[in-house]
C-alpha cells in the first residue's frame, strides 16, 4: 500500500492507493494547499474554531469536498474530546448549517450509508481511514495518545464487525499525517499510561531518551493495535513523514501547528462511500 498526492480544482489532498484500488468510495487526507483563508490562517483551514472568518471556512468546505466528489450537504461532523466515543452517522447528522455547533462528542464515525461523508479533524493527533470493500463500510477516528491508549482505532475495527459483519482481514486501513517520533518526546506519565492499558507490547514504540523523556511512535503503536485486532499488516499504510504541505510565509515554510494554538490550522480527513 501506499498514498499519493493528488490535486483537483486546485486543491492538494492525499489518497491511500489500496482505497483507490479497491473502488466505491471518495476519500482523502486535507494539506494547507487550495483554499481562500487569509494568513495566519492560509490557505485551507477548515477549523471552525479557530478565529478565522465563516465565509472563508465555508469557502474550503466547498472546495475540499468539490475536490474529493462530495459536497458539504452530505458532511457529518465531529466534536472531538479526545476519547474512544465511536458514533453510528444517519443522515440526522448531517448537520443543517455548516457552522452551527455540534450536539454529540466523539472521536469516530461510522456508517454503511452511501453519500454521507465522514469527517475527523487532526493537527498533531492521528487520522485513521478504515474501509471495508466487501461489506461497504466505512469508519472515521480521531486518535491522539489517549484515544490510542483508550484503543480507538481497534474498537472501530470490532464496530464495524459487529455492526456491518466486517471480517478483520478485508478492511483496509490508512494511517494518515501527525507527529511522529522525531517530535513526540513526553514525560513518563504517556508511556506508563499506554502500558497499563495496552500491556507490554507497546514498549518498543516508547523509546528513554538521554534528556529522562520519551520518544512515543504513535502510528507504530497504531499499526500494531490493529494487527493485535486482526487486520493484516499489509493492509496498513501510513502515510510518509514529510508528505503534508503548507504554504510559504515569507520565503520560509510555514511551522506545522499545534492543535491547541488559537491561530492553527485544522486538517479534516473524510471518506464517503458511492
Amino acid at each position: 500500500m501506499s498514498f499519493t498526492q493528488q490535486t483537483n480544482q486546485g486543491v492538494v489532498f492525499h489518497t491511500a492507493d489500496a482505497f483507490s484500488a479497491a473502488g466505491g468510495i471518495a476519500h482523502g487526507f486535507a494539506t494547507r494547499i487550495g483554499g481562500v483563508s487569509k494568513p495566519p490562517f492560509d490557505q485551507l483551514n477548515l477549523g471552525m474554531t479557530r478565529r478565522d472568518d465563516p465565509q472563508d471556512v465555508l469557502e474550503n468546505y466547498r472546495r475540499f469536498c468539490a475536490a474529493l466528489g462530495t459536497d458539504v450537504e452530505h458532511l457529518v461532523m465531529t466534536h472531538q474530546v479526545h476519547q474512544d466515543t465511536i458514533l453510528e452517522a444517519k443522515p440526522e447528522h448531517v448537520l443543517e448549517a455548516l457552522l452551527e455547533p455540534i450536539g454529540y462528542d466523539t472521536d469516530g464515525l461510522m456508517t454503511d450509508i452511501p453519500g454521507l461523508c465522514l469527517t475527523i479533524y487532526y493537527a498533531d493527533c492521528i487520522p485513521v481511514l478504515l474501509y471495508d470493500p466487501v461489506k461497504r463500510a466505512i469508519a472515521a477516528v480521531h486518535s491522539g495518545w489517549r484515544g490510542t491508549s483508550l484503543g480507538i482505532a481497534p474498537q472501530a475495527v470490532q464496530k464495524l464487525a459487529a455492526r456491518y459483519g466486517s471480517d478483520p482481514h478485508d478492511i483496509l486501513v490508512a494511517i494518515g499525517p501527525g507527529i511522529g517520533p522525531c517530535c513526540f518526546e513526553t514525560h513518563d506519565d504517556v508511556p506508563t499510561a499506554m502500558a497499563e492499558r495496552l500491556g507490554e507490547g507497546v514498549q518498543p514504540f516508547c523509546q528513554p531518551l538521554p534528556n529522562g523523556k520519551f520518544s512515543v511512535d504513535l502510528k507504530g503503536i497504531l499499526r500494531w493495535e490493529l494487527t493485535q485486532a486482526g487486520v493484516p499488516d499489509e493492509n496498513i499504510d501510513t502515510l510518509p513523514p514529510g508528505a503534508v504541505l503548507v504554504p510559504p510565509q515569507d520565503g520560509r515554510p510555514a511551522r506545522q501547528p499545534r492543535g491547541d494554538d488559537p491561530t492553527a490550522v485544522s486538517f479534516p480527513h473524510s471518506v464517503s462511500l458511492f
